[in-house]
Formats: C-alpha cells, structure tokens, sequence
C-alpha cells in the first residue's frame, strides 16, 4: 500500500485491468494541490491481482487504521513540554517503575528517563511518586484516547461503496 495523488472524483475500488484482473483500493482521502493539480487528493491505495472480497479490503483498510493508531500513540504524547516515545518497551518501563513506585513508597526513586527525540534528548529525573503519578496517568490518559478515537473511527467507517462495487457483475 502507498499514498499516491489523483483527480478529486477518483473511485474508491477500481478494475485497472479486466484481463489480468488488477484492482485498486483507495481510501484515506485528503484534499490535495499543486501546481499541476488544483482540486485533487492525496489517497492510500493498494493494488490487488484479483478482485478482492469485501473481507481483504475490510483487513486492508483496518490494519492501516490500527498503525495509524499505533502512530498516534507512539509519538503524539507530550508531558510537561516534553515528547515523550510511547513505545511497547516504553510502556512497559514505565509501568514497571510505577508500579514499583508505588507498591515502595518511592523506594526506588529517583528515576531518570529519556524523552523528547534521538536529535534532543531530554533526561528527567523523578524524585517523587506524585510527579510520577502524574507522568503515568496523563500518559494511560494519552493511550485511551487514541484508542477510544481509533474504535470510534473504524466503527463509523463508511463501507457502502466498496460494498456496492462489489455486488455488481462483471
């Protein structure tokens, strides 16, 4: 799959090649300009060497979805001005020494941990389980609402087109 540019009225599912049975599957459509193209769009497509089944575009389309959502909570959480990674790794270290945090009143604080980027690192040190609290809760906070948002988006997806197409006979 790949994100490529066309003309605004472009069909979302298309037979490019009734022969040898070459569709494409759109989705993800963005209004787009330059100056070659004044009203067009910018779109995810991928490339089918069979008709597909309202299943494998369904796949096709969620799993982008989800690494949409995975992106957004990997890298769209900021705490206290700082850009903090949400890794599986990260999340996990951070849980742990929550966790531990919590359970030792704080024995094993002070913490330091990276945030912002690889470019401009920025260490901060914890010295209390209520600063934390704080970090850890504002960050399961991050993740919920990015899931929360992804569910609601993948539930109100609009399927009917690609529906559509297919019950037709070619």
């Amino acid at each position: 799959m790949i994100r490529t540019y066309g003309e605004k009225n472009i069909p979302l599912i298309e037979c490019i090649n009734p022969k040898y049975k070459r569709y494409r599957v759109r989705w993800d459509m963005q209004p787009y300009s330059n100056e070659e193209m004044d009203d067009g769009v910018s779109f995810m497509e991928a490339k089918f060497g069979h008709r597909p089944t309202m299943a494998e575009i369904k796949d096709i389309i969620l799993s982008w979805m989800n690494e949409q959502i995975d992106e957004r909570i990997i890298s769209g959480f900021t705490w206290n001005g700082m850009q903090v990674w949400l890794s599986s790794e990260n999340q996990f270290n951070y849980k742990a020494a929550y966790d531990i945090a919590v359970q030792t009143e704080g024995a094993n604080l002070p913490i330091v941990f990276k945030f912002g980027t690889n470019e401009h690192p920025v260490y901060h040190e914890f010295s209390t389980v209520d600063e934390l609290t704080d970090f850890y809760i504002k960050a399961m906070t991050h993740i919920n609402a990015q899931l929360l948002a992804g569910w609601k988006e993948k539930d109100s997806y609009d399927w009917s087109d690609y529906e559509n197409y297919l019950k037709q006979t070619i």
